[in-house]
């Protein structure tokens, strides 16, 4: 392999569009544009006269086959990503698997068994806003344990506002066979896996979810989930597709200080002086009654920085493109390794199955009874095939 790794997209639609055209603009220096394919021939001629003279293929198997590619990046409706992700491996081609990783967590996990089968072989997903710069320093400031340990984490995300004509564009979205949910496998993968990434993988979900609010849909539009973490923390997140104004508001409380995320750009770190347990301990009644007459000014007793990055449009996934190519030619870590992609996977799979059944769920639920209640579903639409394990 030369100094750049031959990527080949699969499926030239918005997405392998966009990142077909980040490499040709040079954002990606350790990337060239190796094949691309689709089944659809006008998406076929259109890739052809974007891109002259790279080799455009019927579908998949063929562009693995061609000798074209040294990796892919698939770019194709939710279910499809696992198989092509195995097929990609199987054949020493490596992978960088868009989000989801998948729609249930046995298909996922599948994935995840013939990754640790091929490991000369980089196995990757696209997580874009790990290479968020904000969000990067929000993860190493918890890591380092500068407020603490976790206690509350709670993210307001509704600013995914989709009118009606969205989910009409295609016979496939907002349905449980085409698409396999709402909001959660659409919108909602990247902060459920921020979230995950920053603040650690929650035990148990006691969640409700409504469905076709104020659309004609019958999957999720409207989340709000309770989630316990294994030190004893808890976790709140709620998101919808019908506030037209939308909020964006993570808060993370720690024993030692506070993060407040505002709009996913601009965050406040509060770093207490001394743990919250100590500086109460140190407070008698005299003190208490100061602090009820105001005289008693709390901002002594913390520090206060603003934090707000600069993150142009497509500078996110560029970056994950150069650091899965680093990743296949020189073993650089990478920064969202494919084996992550379940966690998002099973945290969905556990909100909806603890709406379905109106119990709260662990996170280390029985993959079977996700994939039969998900296939019930399947089965009242009537327009898409079952789901097999």
């Amino acid at each position: 392999m030369s100094g750049t790794v031959r990527l080949g997209i699969v499926g030239f639609g918005q997405q392998g569009g966009f990142y077909a055209s980040l490499i040709a603009q040079g954002m990606t220096p350790h990337v060239e544009l190796g094949a691309i394919c689709d089944i659809d021939p006008e998406r076929r001629a259109a890739a052809a006269a974007a891109h002259p003279g790279v080799p455009v293929h019927e579908d998949y198997e063929s562009l693995l086959d061609s000798g074209d590619v040294d990796a892919v990046v698939t770019t194709v409706p939710h279910y499809l990503h696992p198989e092509m992700g195995i097929t990609a491996l199987r054949r020493g081609v490596h992978a960088l698997v868009e989000k989801p990783a998948g729609v249930y967590t046995a298909q996922v996990q599948e994935l995840l068994d013939v990754a640790q089968q091929h490991p000369d072989t980089t196995f990757a997903i696209m997580f874009n806003q790990r290479m968020n710069p904000l969000f990067r320093e929000l993860h190493d400031i918890v890591a380092r344990g500068e407020i603490g340990r976790v206690l509350r984490s709670t993210w307001t995300i509704t600013t995914w506002w989709r009118p009606q004509g969205y989910y009409d564009s295609s016979d496939w979205r907002a349905t449980w066979g085409g698409e396999g949910g709402g909001v959660l496998v659409n919108q909602a993968p990247h902060q459920l896996d921020l979230w995950q990434w920053i603040c650690g993988v929650p035990t148990a979900v006691d969640a409700r979810l409504s469905y076709g609010v104020n659309r004609d849909i019958a999957v999720e539009n409207e989340v709000t989930a309770l989630v316990d973490f294994p030190d004893g923390g808890t976790g709140v997140f709620v998101t919808c597709t019908y506030d037209i104004s939308g909020t964006d508001r993570l808060e993370i409380l720690g024993d030692q200080g506070k993060i407040v995320v505002e709009d996913s750009r601009r965050a406040t770190v509060t770093r207490l002086r001394r743990p919250e347990a100590e500086l109460s301990a140190t407070m008698g009644m005299d003190d208490v009654v100061r602090l009820f007459k105001g005289e008693v000014d709390l901002s002594t007793l913390y520090t206060q920085e603003v934090l707000e990055f600069e993150s142009p449009f497509g500078r996110q996934h560029a970056d994950v493109l150069e650091n899965f190519a680093q990743s296949v030619l020189h073993g650089v870590p990478l920064v969202a390794p494919g084996a992550d992609g379940i966690h998002g996977v099973r945290l969905a799979n556990a909100i909806h199955l603890s709406a379905w059944t109106g119990e709260r769920v662990p996170l280390a639920f029985d993959d079977a009874e996700y994939l039969r209640l998900l296939n019930e579903r399947i089965r009242d639409e009537g327009r898409f095939p079952e789901r097999t394990p």
